[in-house]
């Protein structure tokens, strides 16, 4: 292939990822949704086009970065972004959110199977455990290769099941606006636009090492930066269809701590057993990945350190993420976390424009260069 032409095939694989690795416990639920786009009524999807921006910029740039240092351990790209000291904050601290993150997926797959089958949480829980650590210990490209395939799907279906809430009660969005505000939401943030620099702000912590990984095994830049862009683009088109349409029946979801499946009930019982086993592929899809980022910051993924070490993770994360209730997880681990990731955000833009400023210099040497030896001859 030639080095400038587009693998498509691999642009569907890393936007596939991208959105498989967003498509958490927290949106396949609608509970993340709810705290941090729903709860702010309109300007919610404002938020929503704000984070669809943000995504688009750390998206390409995590993926583009991994293509050409081809770090060699995935956390160094906070060195990178952050220097030496700050670098090394965000990457022991990012492990330990990651890690937290994790847990809030058991958390996730717990509760969804306890709403639709009145199955002790304990079951969804272990049962997703068990396959993540199964799933991490087979390495980075197996992943790539299952959560690239079922992203897509996932979010087709989000979007679809957003669609039909609205259609089936349009009035209900007309008058969201002025009921939302006397409802007691929990909230990601005092406001819109801090909510949605907060959501951004933890999704970049779990897409750092992850997108520059992968990045990596990119065959051209710009296969890469199509990866990360539909990526953007299709997980961001998922959150304001599904968005809108909790916010078109938010009486009947208010209380519920997965309320996607109540509106996938709306449409038929059926649907609503055949989506909460689509919530719980999501739930799977983010989960894999958060595991094997932790296990592989502590032993070489190779090694038979890397599997014991994904098993005893597995396991503590399993016992705390089914003795804390779920919305409960969400609010405090991405909310908290969020605001960190923020910091993340501002170091990349500074970044950024360092490059660009080093860049022009270059160019303009060269360009100098160039004339010095016009004139010489």
């Amino acid at each position: 292939m030639d080095s400038n032409n587009v693998d498509f095939k691999q642009v569907i694989s890393f936007s596939g990822a991208f959105i498989a690795f967003l498509i958490g416990s927290g949106f396949a639920t609608g509970q993340e949704l709810m705290q941090y786009f729903v709860a702010y009524g309109y300007m919610g999807i404002a938020g929503a086009i704000v984070v669809f921006l943000l995504f688009m910029y750390v998206g390409i740039s995590f993926i583009i970065t991994g293509y050409k240092n081809k770090f060699p351990k995935p956390n160094d790209i906070y060195t990178y972004y952050c220097g030496k000291k700050i670098g090394k904050f965000f990457d022991y601290f990012s492990v330990l959110f990651i890690y937290l993150s994790f847990i809030v997926m058991i958390g996730g797959a717990g509760a969804t199977l306890k709403q639709q089958f009145e199955l002790p949480v304990s079951i969804g829980g272990i049962g997703l455990a068990v396959l993540a650590g199964v799933t991490v210990i087979f390495g980075l490209n197996k992943i790539i290769d299952v959560i690239g395939k079922i992203g897509p799907v996932i979010c087709v279906m989000a979007i679809l099941l957003g669609i039909s809430a609205i259609i089936m009660n349009p009035f209900g969005l007309s008058k969201a606006s002025q009921i939302i505000p006397d409802l007691d939401l929990l909230k990601a943030s005092s406001n819109w636009i801090y909510a949605a620099a907060s959501y951004v702000g933890f999704c970049m912590l779990w897409l750092a090492a992850f997108m520059s990984t992968m990045g990596a095994t990119a065959v051209n830049k710009k296969t890469a930066s199509f990866g990360a862009l539909f990526g953007a683009l299709g997980f961001s088109a998922a959150v304001i269809v599904l968005t809108l349409g909790l916010m078109a029946n938010i009486q009947q979801v208010e209380e519920s701590l997965v309320p996607s499946l109540i509106l996938a009930g709306n449409i038929h019982p059926s649907i609503a057993v055949i989506f909460s086993l689509i919530v719980v592929a999501g739930i799977y899809t983010t989960a894999v990945p958060l595991l094997w980022t932790v296990s592989s910051k502590i032993a070489n993924e190779k090694s038979s350190k890397f599997k014991y070490i994904t098993i005893i993770l597995t396991v503590i994360g399993t016992f705390v993420g089914l003795n804390i209730p779920f919305d409960r997880l969400v609010n405090i681990v991405y909310v908290i976390n969020g605001y960190v990731g923020i910091l993340l955000l501002a170091l990349m833009i500074i970044k950024s424009i360092k490059n660009v400023i080093e860049d022009k210099k270059d160019k303009n040497n060269d360009d100098r260069s160039l004339e010095t030896k016009r004139s010489v001859r």
